[in-house]
C-alpha cells in the first residue's frame, strides 16, 4: 500500500469514530464487545493509520487524535443521551497513541511508497 491510501484510510476511519461518538446511540455500531474495548480498538486502528500515513509528522497525529478524543468526550455532553467521561478519554487516547506508535515503527521499517 502507498502512503496516499494510508491517509485516505486514516481520515475515514476518524470519520468514522467521529459519526459513532456523535450519533444517537441507536445508529452507534454494534460489535457486542465491551464498550471500553471497542474504544480502545477503533483509536488503535485510527492510530496505526495514521502512524503509517504521517510518519514524518508523528507529533502533529499525536496531538490531533488526543484533541479528537477529548474534543469527542466534551462532545457528547451537548448530545440528548450521551455522556462524555474521563476514563473513556483515557481507553481512546491509549488505543491512539499505542496505534500510533505501532504505525509509525512500520512506516520506518518497511517505507511504504
Amino acid at each position: 500500500m502507498n502512503t496516499r491510501l494510508f491517509r485516505i484510510a486514516a481520515w475515514l476511519a476518524l470519520a468514522v469514530i467521529v459519526f459513532a461518538t456523535l450519533s444517537p446511540i441507536g445508529l452507534r455500531p454494534q460489535t457486542h464487545l465491551p464498550v471500553n474495548l471497542e474504544r480502545w480498538a477503533a483509536y488503535f486502528l485510527a492510530g496505526t493509520l495514521f502512524g503509517l500515513a504521517y510518519p514524518k509528522h508523528i507529533i502533529w497525529a499525536a496531538i490531533l487524535l488526543a484533541l479528537g478524543a477529548v474534543g469527542l468526550e466534551l462532545a457528547q455532553m451537548l448530545r440528548p443521551g450521551r455522556h462524555g467521561r474521563e476514563l473513556d478519554a483515557l481507553f481512546k487516547l491509549g488505543g491512539a497513541w499505542l496505534g500510533l506508535g505501532l504505525g509509525w515503527l512500520c512506516a520506518r521499517l518497511f517505507k511504504p511508497g
